[in-house]
């Protein structure tokens, strides 16, 4: 299985710079290609979610990217809920993991489906089988279901590593949802971009304890 920590800053975003000039590998709390350090993981686990730290079977997926210029300085938005709680396809439920990462420069949709990839190697990790993927991309629902085609070349490996990842769970949904029901996602995607403008580290994920 390819590890999250091996999918995050393993080659700098096209076009991009880690933020302040500084590799991902020197920011606090970021996290450099391959597994982190001991005490960067510490730190990202010390996170709490206030999920279980038993895996979930089945996750709700939220994911946004988002770019301020297209192409401009992008991010990622990741939120995974356990599915089996209470409220959990609802636009405010409590997330177990999530993922909030600055790309550098890149098109929207670039961002959109990295997201996706962000999301889909953490549930992997946390032991998902089950995934129900709500996305307000509509590019990216209709492309992994097949009715569309990948025209843009710079999507095409996004998209073969999706269906790839995807593969390997037991089932999994993808559904559209309007963009007011994506707000935790799209407020991880701010974030990123503006803590790494001031110096922050590029990428902060949390996980369950």
């Amino acid at each position: 299985m390819d590890s999250l920590w091996e999918s995050i800053g393993a080659a700098p975003a096209e076009g991009g710079s880690p933020a302040g000039g500084r590799d991902a590998a020197e920011e606090r709390g970021g996290l450099s290609a391959g597994r982190p350090s001991t005490t960067q993981e510490r730190a990202i686990d010390s996170m709490d979610s206030g999920g279980s730290s038993e895996p979930a079977r089945g996750l709700i997926v939220r994911t946004d990217g988002a770019a301020r210029g297209n192409p401009g300085p992008a991010s990622l938005g990741v939120v995974l809920i356990d599915s089996s709680s209470a409220g959990a396809r609802k636009p405010d439920a409590a997330p177990i993991a999530s993922v909030s990462e600055y790309l550098g420069t890149q098109t929207n949709n670039v961002a959109e489906y990295t997201a996706v990839l962000r999301a889909l190697a953490l549930a992997e990790e946390l032991g998902a089988r089950e995934l129900d993927l709500l996305l307000d991309s509509k590019l990216i629902i209709e492309q992994l279901h097949g009715r569309w085609r990948v025209k843009d070349s710079k999507l095409t490996p996004l998209h073969a590593e999706a269906k790839e990842r995807l593969a390997r769970f037991a089932r999994w949904t993808a559904t559209h949802v309007p963009r007011a029901q994506n707000k935790q996602a799209d407020a991880l995607c701010n974030e990123a971009i503006d803590r790494a403008q001031a110096g922050g580290p590029r990428v902060v994920v949390v996980r369950p304890k």
